[in-house]
This record gives C-alpha cells, structure tokens and sequence, in this order.
C-alpha cells in the first residue's frame, strides 16, 4: 500500500446562489496500491461527502462535489516531509503577511498550553 494526498474541491451555494463563488479545495490523505485506485477512492469519498442542509436563516447550504484536481503519491513518510505546496500571488502582500501572522497567532493562542511548552 501507499500514501497519496488527493485534493477534493467542492462548490458550495447558499440559497439560490447569487454570492460569489465558493469553493473548499480539501487535502485528503488515501492509501492504496496504484494511482488508478487512489483516484477512485478520492472520487468515492468526494461523491460521498457532497451535503445538504438548512443554515442559520433557513436556507439552503449546499456542498457540491466538483472533482479531484490534484493526486500526488507521497513516496515517504518521514518526519517534516513537504506533502504539499502552493505559491500564492497577492496583489496586497503586506497584507496577505498580516492573515498568515494573524492566524499563527489564533493558533496559538488556543492550542493546549502543554503542546506550547515544547518548544
């Protein structure tokens, strides 16, 4: 068996849709013996967790499975190992540095003051 990270993108639409749209790319690890198989797996798994509800205000949230737009076979897993990388392109990059810092903080800030004591 090997690891493989599967990136599963789903739309989701609130009401009649007329927002702008969202979509949620998750990264999910899959184990199997090939790609073929992987690839099935991550699609079995999108199609499965594709969902309906009603929110807050009664309307309709739908999570709509797109498909999957990533595969990669994670060849070790070892300790630091990179699994996945983006490059992001912002218009604003002070202010792109101000989320990440932002939310390194939350992070922190509300994780277990034993993990914290660590480092």
């Amino acid at each position: 068996m090997h690891w493989f990270l599967a990136k599963i993108v789903y739309r989701i639409i609130c009401g009649e849709g007329n927002h702008t749209p969202q979509f949620d790319e998750q990264l999910r690890l899959i184990t199997a013996n090939d790609e073929k198989e992987a690839l099935e797996k991550a699609y079995a798994l999108g199609m499965k967790e594709e969902d309906s509800f009603y929110n807050n205000r009664q309307k309709l949230v739908q999570w709509q499975f797109i498909n999957i737009s990533e595969l990669h076979k994670i060849e070790q897993l070892i300790d630091g190992a990179e699994l996945y990388s983006h490059i992001e392109e912002k218009e604003n990059g002070e202010l792109y540095t101000e989320v990440v810092h932002k939310k390194a903080e939350h992070l922190k800030n509300n994780t277990n003051l034993q993990f914290l004591q660590t480092f």
